[in-house]
Formats: structure tokens, C-alpha cells, sequence
């Protein structure tokens, strides 16, 4: 699972206010052009985005290997029909597939370049008042629990196998895993709950400071110039 690395790439060098617009306007353009032209152009974008951020395409397509299985079984399943299968039906849901890739790739470029502080910092100013400072927090928790949740089906996996519950019919195994990830999940989050109690949390805690750069101002062109693109 991807997570925050320090680096001295372009990307991390960027305010994350800059990042945010860079992806939301990207998540724009991916769902305004769907055609394999478009599409074609927002997978250099998003190859380049990776470059960016010093991020491998590979490591980046790994880390999100759990989602794979679904964008690849739903242009299958949108295929078949009662007399065979529909080849244009599976292509407009491969390029589907393919749109949600991308933004998961540049997605993970954020990831990897942003503290989940500076995250937090940034929606909080951004959205004024209690909703900033909720989405800001929810934010923060996501960024922190979903690695910790994803390595514990990991670990879950793992003793299934030294246990030899790969023999197993495939729906028990499902349900084996999913009352072990939903049992780690409830404990994950008891002890979350306490260590918040124990920091004495708060809604609207001191944030690290952000400020733009020179480097920003042509990756706000770039955002810029994405959603117009997303526009017409």
C-alpha cells in the first residue's frame, strides 16, 4: 500500500492545495473525455503526473491491486449476453475501467508526496468552517487506518494459507476473511478511539503552515487547463 515517503521530487515540493486542484481537475477530464483519443492523452497526463512525483507505474498499479480484479471483470461481464458475447458493450466498459486506472495512478502520486497533516491542512482551508474541518479529519483517518486495515487482510491471508484453507470451497474462504478483516476493523478502531482520548483531539487543532511556490504556479496552469478541457 502506497503511503507518504519524503522525497525532493517536483511533486512533493508543491503546495497540496496545488495537488488537490491538479487531481480534481484531472477526475474532471477523465469523466469529460471518454473516448480512446482522450483517454490516450489522460494516460501520458497520468504518466507523467507519476513521473512527477518519482512514482513507478508498476509500484503505483500494485498498491492498487485489490481494485484490478473489478476493472477487469466488469468489461467481461458487461460482454456476456444470452447469445455470446457483445464485443462494443465491453469496450465501453474497459474504457471505463481504464478512465478509473488513471485516476487511481495520479491518486497515488498524491499519496506518496503528501503528509497526511499537510492533507488535512489543506481541506481545512479550503472548505470554511465545520465541514472543512470534518472532511479534514475524515480525511486524515482514511489516510491513516486504510493501510493498517489492508495489512491486516494481508496478515489474515497469510494464515489461511499456512493453514491450508486454500483447499477450501471459494465462499468459505470469503466469509472466513471477511469475519477476521470485520473483527481487526472493530478493534482498529477501538484503539484509534482511545488514542484520540488520549492526545486530546481536537476539532481545529495548530496545522502546519502552507504556502505557494514558484513550482505552483505553473502546476495551477496545468490544473487550470484540465478543467477547460474537461469543459468543452
Amino acid at each position: 500500500m502506497l503511503s507518504y515517503a519524503p522525497g525532493s521530487s517536483l511533486a512533493h515540493r508543491l503546495d497540496p492545495r496545488t495537488k488537490l486542484a491538479v487531481q480534481i481537475a484531472f477526475a474532471a477530464a477523465a469523466f469529460a473525455h471518454t473516448t480512446p483519443g482522450g483517454l490516450a492523452v489522460l494516460t501520458l497526463l497520468a504518466l507523467g503526473t507519476l513521473a512527477a512525483a518519482d512514482v513507478s507505474p508498476i509500484e503505483a498499479i500494485h498498491a492498487y491491486r485489490f481494485a484490478l480484479p473489478f476493472l477487469v471483470a466488469g468489461p467481461l461481464l458487461e460482454g456476456l449476453n444470452w447469445i455470446g458475447f457483445d464485443p462494443a458493450a465491453a469496450g465501453e466498459t474497459l474504457l471505463a475501467s481504464h478512465r478509473v486506472l488513471l485516476i487511481l495512478l495520479v491518486s497515488a502520486a498524491y499519496v506518496r508526496t503528501t503528509p497526511v497533516r499537510e492533507s488535512r491542512a489543506a481541506i481545512q482551508r479550503t472548505v470554511p468552517g465545520r465541514a472543512g474541518q470534518f472532511l479534514g479529519m475524515g480525511t486524515a483517518f482514511v489516510f491513516r487506518l486504510l493501510p493498517l486495515l489492508i495489512a491486516d487482510l494481508g496478515r489474515v491471508r497469510d494464515a489461511m494459507a499456512a493453514r491450508l484453507a486454500n483447499e477450501r470451497p471459494v465462499h468459505e474462504r470469503m466469509a472466513l476473511v471477511a469475519v477476521a478483516g470485520v473483527e481487526r476493523a472493530l478493534r482498529r478502531a477501538d484503539r484509534f478511539s482511545l488514542a484520540l482520548r488520549a492526545r486530546c483531539f481536537a476539532w481545529n487543532p495548530t496545522l502546519p503552515r502552507l504556502a505557494f511556490g514558484r513550482l505552483d504556479a505553473p502546476a495551477l496552469a496545468f490544473a487550470l487547463a484540465l478543467g477547460l478541457w474537461a469543459l468543452y
